[in-house]
Parts: structure tokens; C-alpha cells; sequence
């Protein structure tokens, strides 16, 4: 069965390159998210961990916890994570979760039951392992997106996602396309004039259905 907005995430023991971690215990309180590759040492992901590695005080500023996910062993980990300082000028302070027999990917419908490593594989083999899930810290799933091998993620606005489902979150609005900190936010339908008077002061009402406000700095 897919994984669907709400639900709650699969709990597992992970063997990383920092330790094992039993993976709700690991989110703690905290938000999390998981973000997973098919292969270590290929291109478009090196960038990618190289992009997560350059927003870690982003991250902690949002109380944000984040690991990585590869098909491949501690070892390997290892040895990448040198050439994703490399390139990219920032340490991976992150843990990678080397999901050899492939239990998370499978956890998290990444891949079918049947899926296995062959020998001499290639990235093409678990190419679907290109996923990104934001995890609240109520171990439930907010957000997911998984992207093809040839597009690399754009973690800046994986950082926005995370903004609007943590503003969402503790302030019961919804926001606009492309909101950013700052920025109005929506009034849900389900609260009257009088109780969005009350609760947020002056509001504009753009449509009898859209209606915006600011929140408090």
C-alpha cells in the first residue's frame, strides 16, 4: 500500500554511516526529513547531498532533522561523503542510511516487494529511490516528491515546503502559491468571518472563498 499524506511513517532500525538509529526515536520531537538515492558516486545525487550539506544551518534554524538513504553500504558512504565535500565546500553532518537489502525503500513504496540488487547493478536498477519525505514531529508524513534520475531536487524549495507545512502547522492557515516567510497567508474556509476577525484582526477577503491575512511577525 502507497505511503499517503497523514500517515504514519514506517518505523525501522537504520544502519548509517553515523551508527544505527531506530528511526522515530532518531525524529524525536523534531521534524524530519528522508531523502534517498539509488546509488552513491553518481552525478546528479553528489550535487544533491552537496545542496543539503550547504543549508545545515537552515535546517537547524527550523528544528529539522535530515538523513539520507543509498542502496549502498556504510563503506561506500563513507568514501562519498569526501567527494561530496569536495565539490560542494560544506560537510555532510548528516547520517546515510546504507539500505543494502533495500527494507526502507520498500517501506516507504519506493520500490516493489519483489525489487532485488542484481550483481553488477547499475542506478537504473532502483532508479525510483529518488524521493524526498517531510516527516512532522508527530512521526506523520506532511509532504513527499520523488523526482526522475536526470532532474536534479531543488532543495530551495524543499526549505519553502518546510516553512509553509511548519507556518500551517502552528498557525491553522493554508498558504498561496509560491508564499514565502513573510508573505499573506490564506484563512481556511472553515472558519467564519467573526472567528478570523478575532483570531488574525484585518483580513482581505479576495473572494468569498479566498481570503488573506498576515500573521504576526
Amino acid at each position: 500500500m502507497s505511503l499517503r499524506i497523514n500517515d504514519v511513517v514506517p518505523n525501522f532500525t537504520a544502519i548509517t554511516d553515523e551508527g544505527t538509529f531506530h528511526f522515530h526515536d532518531w525524529i524525536g520531537d523534531s521534524w524530519a526529513i528522508l531523502f534517498s538515492h539509488p546509488k552513491d558516486f553518481t552525478p546528479v545525487c553528489t550535487t544533491e547531498f552537496g545542496a543539503v550539506a550547504q543549508l545545515a544551518d537552515e535546517w537547524q534554524k527550523r528544528g529539522t532533522k535530515v538523513m539520507g538513504l543509498s542502496v549502498d553500504g556504510v563503506a561506500e558512504h563513507k568514501k562519498w561523503k569526501m567527494d561530496i565535500e569536495k565539490t560542494s565546500g560544506a560537510t555532510p553532518t548528516f547520517p546515510i542510511i546504507a539500505d543494502e537489502d533495500l527494507a526502507v525503500s520498500k517501506a516507504f513504496d519506493m520500490l516493489p516487494a519483489e525489487a532485488y540488487l542484481p550483481d553488477g547493478r547499475t542506478p537504473a536498477d532502483s532508479a525510483t529511490v529518488r524521493s524526498v519525505f517531510i516527516i512532522g514531529p508527530d512521526k506523520q508524513l506532511k509532504l513527499s516528491m520523488t523526482y526522475p534520475m536526470t532532474v536534479g531536487r531543488n532543495f530551495a524549495e524543499v526549505l519553502r515546503a518546510l516553512d509553509a507545512l511548519q507556518t500551517t502547522a502552528a498557525n491553522g492557515v493554508a498558504t498561496p502559491a509560491n508564499w514565502t516567510i513573510g508573505q499573506d497567508v490564506i484563512i481556511p474556509p472553515t472558519v467564519s468571518d467573526a472567528d478570523a476577525k478575532a483570531k488574525f484582526g484585518d483580513f482581505e477577503t479576495v473572494l468569498p472563498y479566498l481570503r488573506k491575512t498576515s500573521l504576526p511577525s
